[in-house]
Parts: C-alpha cells; sequence; structure tokens
C-alpha cells in the first residue's frame, strides 16, 4: 500500500486556537465571548491539546505519520506589544522537541488566523504598523527554535480576506455562496452587522468594525499581507538562514463552463496568481485544496446536482488537490507541500475514500516530475471549526467533549500506511 519515499512529509495540521483551548489574549477568544457573537459556540477547552500534545503527536508516530504542521500562537507568544512570555516559548520549544522526540518533522505556521487583541485595537490587518509588528514576532520565533526547525509557514491562507471580501460581494448582489470560502466563517451573519454586535466591538477593540485576518480585506489590506509576509521572512532568514520559508494559500479547484472563463480566470488571478511575485523568493508554497469551483458566465455555479457533499456543504472532489498543483506548478518553481488537504464528515470511510484518491494524485504529481515534498491532512484532530463551532467533524482522531478522550479512527492508520 506505501504510494510515497520514506523521506516525504506525511502528516497532519491544526491551527493552535482550533486545538489548544482557552486562547484568552486573541481576537477570536473576545469575538466568541460577545453576547452577540456570529459564532454558533465558544472554542473554551477546544481539545486541551496545549496540555494533551504529547499524546496527539504519539499518535501520529504510532499511526508511522512523520511530520505535524502546527502553528504558535502569537496571541501567547506576545500577548501585549512588544512583551514576549517566557512561559509560552518554553511551551513550543517543547511540542517542537517531542516532535523531534517521536520522528515526527515539526512544520511551524506563525499566523493562522487569530491574532493579539492588540493588533486589532492598532487597526489589524488593515494596518500599515502590522507589517512590521508581524516581523518582530517572526524574528523572535526564529532566534528561538531556529537551531530546530526546517520549515516555517508566515501565514495560512494569505489569501483567505479577498475570498471573503469577493463572496460578500456575491451577498450584496443575492448570489448563491455555498462551498466557495474554504473556512467555516458564517458569511450571512458576517455581512449583516448587528448594532449590538458593532458595540461590543468597541468595546473590545476599540472600533466597530476591527480588521480580524478573516474580515472582507480591501486592495490595501492584501498587499499589508503581502509586506508582512516579506518582512517576515527577511526577519527569519537574518536570525536562521537554513529554515525553508514559505506561506499557504486556500486554493480551489478552478474550473469552467462554456462562457465562464474570463470569469474562471479572474477567480485563479484573485486566488494565486497575483500574489507570484511576492512568492517569488519562497523556498516553498503551502497548497491547500478541499474541493472545486466551477464558474459560469454569471460567477460561481452551485454544486452539481445529485453530487456528495461534505458537512462543510463543499462537493465531495478529492480530485482537486493533484489538479491544483498542476496548475500551481506552472508558474510558482519552488517546492509544494500539501498543507491542508480533507473532508469533513460522519462517516470515516468517505474520509478514508478521500485520503485514497488525493493522495493517489499527489503520487501521481511526483511520478510527472512535480517538486512535491508532502502531504498533511486536515485535520488530526476533530476540532473547532470557527464559526461553526465542533460539528465539522475533519479529524482522523475524534473526540470526547466531555473526558477529551481521544478516539482515533481507521483513516489515521490508512494515512499512515502509505509510506
Amino acid at each position: 500500500m506505501a504510494r510515497f519515499e520514506k523521506d516525504f512529509l506525511l502528516g497532519a495540521a491544526t491551527a493552535a486556537h482550533q486545538v489548544e483551548g482557552n486562547n484568552t489574549n486573541s481576537d477570536n477568544w473576545a469575538q466568541e465571548q460577545m453576547e452577540h457573537s456570529s459564532f454558533t459556540e465558544p472554542s473554551g477547552a477546544a481539545c486541551d491539546h496545549y496540555n494533551r500534545y504529547k499524546e496527539d503527536i504519539k499518535w501520529m508516530a504510532e499511526a508511522g505519520l512523520n511530520a505535524y504542521r502546527f502553528s504558535v500562537e502569537w496571541a501567547r507568544i506576545e500577548p501585549e506589544e512588544g512583551v514576549f512570555d517566557e512561559k509560552e516559548t518554553r511551551h513550543y520549544r517543547d511540542v517542537i522537541r517531542c516532535c523531534r522526540e517521536n520522528g515526527i518533522e515539526p512544520i511551524v505556521t506563525l499566523h493562522h488566523f487569530t491574532s493579539p487583541v492588540w493588533l486589532i485595537r492598532k487597526g489589524g490587518w488593515e494596518a500599515d504598523t502590522t507589517p512590521a509588528d508581524f516581523a518582530r514576532y517572526a524574528r523572535y520565533i526564529a532566534e528561538q527554535y531556529g537551531s530546530e526547525l526546517r520549515y516555517v509557514c508566515t501565514i495560512n491562507e494569505a489569501n483567505m480576506g479577498i475570498q471573503i471580501a469577493a463572496v460578500a460581494r456575491q451577498i450584496f448582489q443575492q448570489m448563491a455562496a455555498a462551498g466557495k470560502v474554504q473556512v467555516g466563517v458564517n458569511l450571512e451573519d458576517l455581512m449583516k452587522g448587528s448594532p449590538l454586535l458593532a458595540r461590543e466591538n468597541q468595546t473590545a477593540f476599540g472600533t466597530e468594525k476591527p480588521a480580524v485576518f478573516v474580515s472582507p480585506r480591501s486592495a490595501h489590506g492584501d498587499e499589508i499581507i503581502m509586506q508582512a509576509h516579506a518582512a517576515a521572512r527577511k526577519a527569519i532568514r537574518e536570525a536562521a538562514p537554513h529554515i525553508k520559508v514559505g506561506w499557504t494559500l486556500s486554493l480551489h479547484d478552478v474550473q469552467s463552463v462554456p462562457g465562464g472563463e474570463d470569469k474562471a480566470a479572474e477567480e485563479w488571478d484573485r486566488e494565486f496568481t497575483h500574489y507570484l511575485t511576492v512568492m517569488a523568493e519562497d523556498d516553498f508554497l503551502g497548497v491547500q485544496n478541499y474541493s472545486r469551483t466551477i464558474i459560469g458566465p454569471d460567477g460561481s455555479l452551485p454544486v452539481p446536482e445529485g453530487r456528495e457533499k461534505t458537512q462543510m456543504d463543499y462537493e465531495y472532489y478529492p480530485e482537486g488537490i493533484a489538479h491544483v498543483l498542476r496548475r500551481v506548478a506552472n508558474d510558482f518553481h519552488g517546492d509544494l507541500i500539501v498543507t491542508e488537504n480533507g473532508i469533513a464528515t460522519a462517516d470515516d470511510s468517505r474520509r478514508v475514500a478521500f485520503i485514497d484518491t488525493a493522495t493517489r494524485g499527489v503520487a501521481d504529481c511526483i511520478a510527472e516530475g512535480l517538486p512535491v515534498k508532502g502531504y498533511l491532512y486536515w485535520s488530526l484532530l476533530d476540532n473547532f471549526e470557527w464559526q461553526k463551532g465542533y460539528a465539522m467533524t475533519f479529524g482522523l482522531i475524534g473526540m470526547d467533549r466531555e473526558t477529551q478522550q481521544r478516539l482515533p479512527k481507521a483513516s489515521l492508520s490508512c494515512l499512515g500506511a502509505l509510506r
């Protein structure tokens, strides 16, 4: 059944806020606690991965996986502007070392959607000061952990804000938006707004419309994201030149029907092509795909009738990851790592089938000569899917929310058997 060489990075991914629990200094935490929040439920203790990471890493190692992508939480590391928490710094060093002790390659993401409250109070991801703030944090991480890391992703799904902005425009035009954004955001609630929520935002962030990472992003905000990535990459390379640096993008398998070709090209440019200049100096690209988008003359089309859908209302389409890898390799010539690919389903047999089809596609890409260095399934654990809460089950490992007992699924061992 082996599909990949022994040195291929085969593993799973998580994000700090979605699994650690009690991320009390972050913007998401503040939003979840609001009386008029658009979140279905608060994250709370999440998966308690902050305390149980050793158990979770051991599950990966025993299943045969050799890589773990996880995020270091900026709001823990730098809870106040310019003040770094030594206890939290030690914690993530312990996680990195636990990976190494178990034969797991740690792939660290510096920013996975959540930000310190102080950053948002300064203007967040639309503020001209954010690139320098992010670079300071990135330099600190590289100085602290540089000798123990080989891969760092600066920003997760750097294009998410403009994807959300595009869907917001469709909502205003009363167009269908299902499946257009690969993240658990309640877009209709986000766009409707609420005077009561605005007042709560004003109290928490000093503004009625905080520019959090997953807010609909302006063209200026998109430039801020690119500047932040470039500044962080420079800081990391100055502190630890051996580290391979990249970021990750949320990429649909963009397809078109007759008459939709021009709009499909615009969609691909928005998601990928216009970032090529800032990515040119990167060592790798983290490719993240969950489904496809079909574009017609008037824009995105609904999931074709009769096609299976996941809990997230995406089309079940594991073929998408291979299509996207081939397409990005036409223009980006560094290494490629599948940093997220997965399915939200209560039926683990569908997850097993999804992984089988997706990884066959990845193996085909490698056989064709594409520089694909890893496949990291999303997600290791059933976790907190942002505004949609805990109902979306992506994990290779299930959870008893009351006891925090881990419940490994067949898909975990099936993935581990591929190398």
